[in-house]
C-alpha cells in the first residue's frame, strides 16, 4: 500500500515494516545509542497507565511521557550500572506485527500502528508485554525518523512485572 500527496514523498508499506523490525532488534541487542538516533528532536515517547490506554499526558497520568531530553536521560540510566533494576541487563525479545498504514497527516507525517509483543528474561523469570503501538513518523533528509511513539499495553495490570524498566 503506498499513500501519497503532492506535499510529501510517499510511504511504502514495506519500508515502515522494516524501520519497525529494525527499531526492535535494535532495542534486543541493548544498542540504544543507535535506537535514540531514530528520533526526532521534537519527539514524544509514551506508555499510558493501563486504566486509560487513550488517556492524553496532559490530563491522566502515565507510565511514561518521554520527550528528548527525558529519552536521552533514560538511554543513559540504562547503560549506566547504577541502573539497579536493568543492571546486568534483561534479555528482551520485540516482536512486532499487523502493521498498519493508517494514514498521512497534512505535513506528510506517517500515522501507523502495530501489534507487539515484549518479553522481558531476567533472573530466571519471564515477563510478557503485550500491546499496540501508534506511532508518527518522518522523514527527515530521507531518512524515516520516529516523531510520537505511543505503546498502549493491553495487560490489565503489572502486578507481574512490577514496572516498566525497559523500552518497549
Amino acid at each position: 500500500m503506498t499513500i501519497s500527496t503532492e506535499k510529501t514523498q510517499s510511504w511504502v508499506s514495506q519500508d515502515i515494516e522494516q524501520f519497525l523490525y529494525r527499531e526492535a532488534a535494535l532495542l534486543d541487542d541493548w544498542k540504544l545509542d543507535e535506537w535514540l538516533a531514530l528520533f526526532t528532536d521534537d519527539c514524544a515517547y509514551i506508555i499510558p497507565s493501563t486504566d486509560k490506554p487513550w488517556g492524553s499526558p496532559k490530563d491522566t497520568l502515565v507510565f511514561v511521557d518521554d520527550n528528548r531530553i527525558r529519552l536521552e536521560g533514560r538511554v543513559r540510566r540504562l547503560k549506566n550500572k547504577t541502573a539497579h533494576r536493568e543492571f546486568p541487563h534483561s534479555r528482551t525479545r520485540h516482536f512486532v506485527s499487523n502493521v498498519l498504514l493508517a494514514a498521512e497527516t497534512p505535513t506528510g507525517d506517517a500515522k501507523v500502528q502495530a501489534n507487539f509483543q515484549v518479553y522481558r528474561f531476567k533472573e530466571g523469570s519471564t515477563e510478557p508485554f503485550i500491546g499496540t503501538y501508534r506511532y508518527v513518523l518522518t522523514r527527515l533528509d530521507g531518512e524515516i525518523r520516529i516523531r510520537r511513539k505511543y505503546a498502549i499495553l493491553d495487560l490489565e495490570n503489572l502486578r507481574g512485572q512490577g514496572a516498566v524498566s525497559i523500552i518497549l
